[in-house]
């Protein structure tokens, strides 16, 4: 008997079983056809019920997930785009999750995907040994979600050649998916509760532009970086717990030195420190989600090469890692933050302190 080992990131739909099965124990609220939870329970599980014991997931701009579950009930499709480490697969797997219980019907936009993976394939053993049935077809995971009703998420919708993008401008209009090769009058219609939610990065801009015609089957909102440095100083925390949790690994200190990582974050991330002195911004992602990754390895630092204790020097050591990604100049501009701006907050606070002492001695360029 073998055993299966667990996941080191479950989804949505697993990690909140319990808390999808406490709102829909409750949930007397209208509900589209096709929908396992009401609008109403679906914002909740988002953003949060402390009554039911539901934690808040989406960290940022509330009235958008109102527009996002409302897009979804109508014929149009979302568009999530912003950009990178904003949350928009995050946003959209809990989406999923909350409207149809699952958020694994995913297409992964890449130069390799291909209209196969929008509509549907073929077994080929089956199809040379007994010709076109729908015992050989393989279906996409649009078709599935055509079928049985539910959300396909497609990320990074951009990353793909235009014509396989177009692929879903017939489905996304007449809600059906013809298949010739089955007969003259084979047709998968959608059922109730289907629709698309993509995802685009803003950086991608160019690489691949949508059509007008597809743009147009899609209802776009942009998931801005978290400008409260409070609330991303939560959902950071948050994320840390979690994924320290997940590996039984304790440290000490963390709320402190998250407030210096993510007051860094959002300097460099907006180019003005909230003494309001303007800054050259780096070209890397500074983003929530680098934040968590950065807190992270520091934590696990500090865990297993250290005493436990989370130091401002710990995160100093980790953050090159995010800085020197995309342009050279990017560790002139961190020495110029460090060296003035950190320099500065040194002198007044002790964890600015460690940070300093070991910002100053990473090798920029």
């Amino acid at each position: 008997m073998t055993t299966q080992a667990p996941s080191i990131r479950p989804a949505a739909e697993v990690r909140y079983a319990a808390e999808l099965a406490a709102l829909a124990a409750q949930d007397s609220f209208p509900r589209p056809a096709g929908w396992h939870l009401s609008p109403r329970a679906v914002r909740r599980f988002l953003l949060g019920d402390p009554g039911l014991g539901v934690t808040r997931k989406f960290y940022g701009d509330d009235p958008l997930v109102d527009r996002a579950i409302v897009s979804l009930m109508s014929q149009q499709g979302l568009m999530l785009v912003g950009e990178p480490g904003t949350a928009k697969s995050l946003l959209s797997e809990l989406l999923a999750a909350a409207i149809c219980g699952t958020s694994a019907l995913v297409v992964q936009g890449s130069a390799g995907t291909t209209e196969d993976h929008i509509r549907y394939g073929w077994n080929y053993a089956l199809l040379l040994a007994e010709g076109p049935s729908e015992r050989a077809l393989v279906p996409s995971p649009v078709l599935n979600a055509m079928r049985s009703g539910r959300i396909v998420r497609f990320e990074e919708i951009t990353r793909c050649p235009p014509e396989v993008q177009d692929a879903l401008i017939s489905i996304l209009s007449e809600k059906a998916l013809a298949l010739p090769e089955l007969g003259p009058d084979a047709v998968a219609s959608a059922a109730p509760g289907f629709n698309v939610i993509a995802t685009a990065n803003l950086r991608d801009r160019g690489v691949h532009e949508m059509s007008s015609a597809l743009k147009r089957r899609f209802n776009f909102e942009t998931v801005h970086p978290i400008d409260d440095p409070e609330f991303e100083r939560e959902l950071v925390l948050r994320q840390l717990a979690e994924r320290l949790g997940a590996g039984g690994v304790t440290v000490t200190g963390e709320r402190e030195v998250a407030e210096v990582l993510v007051r860094t974050f959002q300097d460099l991330r907006t180019g003005r420190t909230a003494e309001g002195v303007s800054l050259n911004r780096p070209d890397a992602v500074m983003s929530t989600a680098e934040a968590v990754n950065v807190l992270h390895a520091a934590a696990l630092e500090a865990a297993y090469l250290d005493d436990g204790k989370l130091s401002a020097a710990h995160v100093a050591r980790q953050l090159q890692g995010v800085v020197l990604k995309d342009s050279p100049e990017d560790g002139k501009r961190l020495r110029a933050y460090i060296d003035h701006i950190v320099k500065e907050r040194a002198a007044r606070s002790g964890a600015w302190k460690a940070f300093y002492q070991t910002a100053r001695t990473l090798k920029l360029g």
